[in-house]
């Protein structure tokens, strides 16, 4: 018998859905979700799920419903500057699609959502929108969430998915752990391909292209490609008036955005250029968002309260790990919940940190690292850049080894591997 029949999980975003989704599957522990939102997310852009992310989706039962919808072109381009040459073409997955069966998937953040919770109502799990929490006690080894509306809810365990800005991490769980700005934003939009002019190049997979203000990108994220993604991401200083200055930066005009960003872009030689440039003008709406991430080494539990995802080590998205490290956040719970069917609460939570942590310090590490490389730079930094990018893919081309855009162990790693004493 398992110590836990009960969770509540705040947060309904892909790391709540999926963590309802394994418990019950593979524990036949019961959740009930608690959403901030008076509905499901209508927000986002698209979100990059690699080799690692896709097995663990595929064992939730959800990577075929997606393969329907999401883009599975793990081709990666980068294009030239200067010119219409491709300095770089790879696949995301490298070798990894030969060793475990799984290569890249691009897909809508709303699509992802809706497939979650396709599988989470099948399995019979309330969710409840509009539901903002604002105490947590614990009390006779149970856990109890008490809400705005003056509901509340008592469970043996209580999961915080509730993202960079927890209220589960702030009033229970580490309230000196605080999210710090990265140095760098983004600018991103979604656009049918109806829009474009019908003679522009195909879209079918990841395009990019460096400047010397950061990285434009233009994806694919429907598997009928009749819907494109594309960001600009590079360095941002904090407004003058401070970080609250920010929400200056959503409300600016469209046009505003157009402008800045077509400035950078002018840069951008070529048909390939011509092209990103098409792309802005007839974008009608710019989301702005600054990226944020939470300082490494904080408490990830306390009690009966445990973070998952963003709630507890939110990095930079620059190793495009984001999603598979919640999945994976929760493949190692059920991991540990396997090894540990007698084991207290204190003493499960306490191995999945141990377990869990070195994985985590090291992909945030890294995406924090290749973020560097969307930050500001010279002529000659940019020709080092791109000559960076194209040894790195062409010289391993050349000892016959595939190069994904990511490390190979990092996209063949399983969760379920771990070693449990």
């Amino acid at each position: 018998m398992y110590p836990v029949k009960k969770a509540i999980i705040i947060g309904a975003g892909p790391a709540g859905l999926a963590a309802a989704l394994r418990l019950q599957k593979s524990h036949n522990i019961s959740s009930v979700i608690y959403e901030l939102r008076p509905t499901p997310t209508t927000i986002g852009g698209s979100i990059g799920i690699p080799s690692n992310g896709l097995r663990l989706l595929d064992r939730l039962g959800v990577y075929k419903p997606l393969t329907q919808i999401a883009n599975t072109d793990e081709r990666f381009i980068l294009h030239s500057t200067t010119n219409d040459a491709i300095l770089a073409e790879s696949n995301f997955s490298g070798e990894a699609m030969e060793r475990i069966g799984y290569g890249y998937m691009r897909v809508k953040r709303t699509d992802l959502i809706s497939c979650l919770l396709d599988a989470v109502q099948r399995e019979g799990t309330p969710i409840h929108y509009g539901k903002r929490i604002v105490s947590i006690d614990e009390q006779d080894e149970r856990v109890t969430a008490k809400f705005e509306d003056g509901t509340q809810d008592t469970a043996d365990i209580l999961l915080g998915c509730d993202g960079i800005h927890s209220s589960v991490r702030t009033m229970r769980v580490d309230s000196t752990l605080k999210p710090e700005y990265s140095g760098v934003s983004a600018m991103f939009s979604l656009l049918r391909r109806s829009e474009l002019p019908a003679d522009s190049p195909p879209v079918t997979c990841f395009n990019s292209t460096f400047t010397t203000d950061g990285l434009l990108a233009i994806i694919s994220c429907t598997a009928s490609n009749d819907e494109i993604f594309w960001f600009f991401s590079g360095e941002v200083p904090v407004p003058e008036s401070g970080e609250n200055g920010w929400e200056e930066h959503r409300h600016k005009e469209v046009q505003e955005f157009k402008t800045s960003i077509l400035n950078v872009l002018g840069q951008v030689q070529g048909r390939w250029g011509n092209f990103v440039r098409e792309v802005i003008h007839r974008t009608e709406s710019i989301s702005f968002t600054p990226i944020y991430r939470l300082p490494l080494g904080g408490t990830w539990s306390r009690g009966r309260c445990l973070l998952i995802g963003d709630a507890a080590h939110a990095m930079q998205p620059h190793a495009g790990q984001g999603t598979s490290m919640a999945l994976e956040d929760i493949f190692v719970l059920s991991h540990v919940l396997k090894h540990y069917p007698d084991g207290s609460v204190h003493d499960i939570f306490s191995k999945y940190d141990e377990v869990r942590r070195p994985r985590v310090t090291r992909i945030y590490t890294a995406s924090e690292q290749n973020g560097q490389l969307w930050k500001k730079t010279g002529s000659w930094g940019l020709w080092f850049r791109e000559n960076m990018v194209w040894a790195m893919f062409s010289l391993a081309s050349v000892f016959g080894r595939k190069r994904g855009v990511i490390p190979l162990d990092d996209l063949i790693y399983d969760p379920e591997e771990e070693p449990i004493s």
